[in-house]
Formats: C-alpha cells, sequence, structure tokens
C-alpha cells in the first residue's frame, strides 16, 4: 500500500476535524491562515488517498438507556465458519464491533446492552448462532482510553 505523506496543513487539518467532523472548512482556514479552498483541496485529497475515509458522529448511547458494555471472545467449531458467524453477528443490532483475530478468540466483539438482563438475552443470541463452540464475556467497568489523536501525532512525529 502507497504511504501517503502528511504535511504541517494536513496535520492540522486533521486534528481540527477529529474533534469535530462537521468544523466548516471557513473556520479551519481562518484557524491555519490560509484560504477555505486550500482546505478544501486538501480534505478532498485526502479523501481520495483513503487518508479520510468518511465523517463520523458519537453517539452518547447512555443518554438513551444503553449503558452496559461487554466484550465478547467467541470461539468456533472450525475457522471456516468465521465468515459466516460474522454475517450473522452483523444481524444483531447489539453488537456494535466486531473482529476477526489471532489468538485465544476466533471472532472479538463489543456489544451495549441496557442491562445485565438485556446482555445475558444479546450473549444467548450469539451463542445459538451456526458455528459458534462458546464465548467468553468480560464486562467493562469503564472506558479509560478512546484517542483518536495520540496515534495520529506520534505517526506525524515520525514522518
Amino acid at each position: 500500500m502507497k504511504k501517503y505523506f502528511l504535511d504541517e496543513i494536513d496535520h492540522q487539518i486533521l486534528d481540527t476535524l477529529i474533534d469535530n467532523a462537521r468544523t466548516p472548512f471557513t473556520d479551519i482556514a481562518k484557524k491555519l491562515n490560509v484560504s477555505a479552498g486550500t482546505i478544501h483541496v486538501r480534505v478532498k485529497k485526502m479523501e481520495d488517498e483513503s487518508v479520510i475515509k468518511g465523517a463520523t458522529l458519537t453517539v452518547n448511547y447512555e443518554k438513551m438507556g444503553f449503558s452496559f458494555i461487554a466484550h465478547v471472545g467467541i470461539f468456533l467449531d472450525k475457522t471456516s465458519y468465521t465468515k459466516e458467524v460474522i454475517n450473522n453477528l452483523e444481524k444483531i443490532p447489539y453488537v456494535t464491533i466486531a473482529y476477526v483475530t489471532a489468538g485465544k478468540y476466533n471472532i472479538f466483539c463489543k456489544i451495549r446492552a441496557k442491562d445485565t438482563n438485556h446482555a445475558k438475552e444479546v450473549i444467548y443470541q450469539i451463542d445459538e448462532i451456526p458455528g459458534v463452540y462458546r464465548t467468553e464475556t468480560m464486562i467493562s467497568l469503564e472506558e479509560s482510553i478512546n484517542d483518536k489523536k495520540r496515534l495520529m501525532h506520534k505517526i506525524f512525529r515520525e514522518i
């Protein structure tokens, strides 16, 4: 994969957009003392090069009653069931992230639920997926690190 080189302006654009993807280009331009056209061209180029892949919105699920988070390690009968199990996990809306992994688990996923009883129901749904041998669940007590910037800053310093 071809590496894309960022300069200081690109870095500052990303820094701003990571904080708030809805920041107007004119505001970024004023902050960086460049034209809005420059920001537009650079963002477009980073999108074309897949450095930027869309924009996201952070939803506060706790405000909607979904404060329970658990991580579920999934063991499969056979690794050849991986794709089918992933397809079935996509049908469970409470499974918010799933990774195919090497190591202890074949698949590792994050679920959101209303409470422990609801989480139990979701885990039972996962257990019923054909090809799932068993699961192992870890309850999340607190999200301590969810930092979108530290790695980007480190990468930029290494360039």
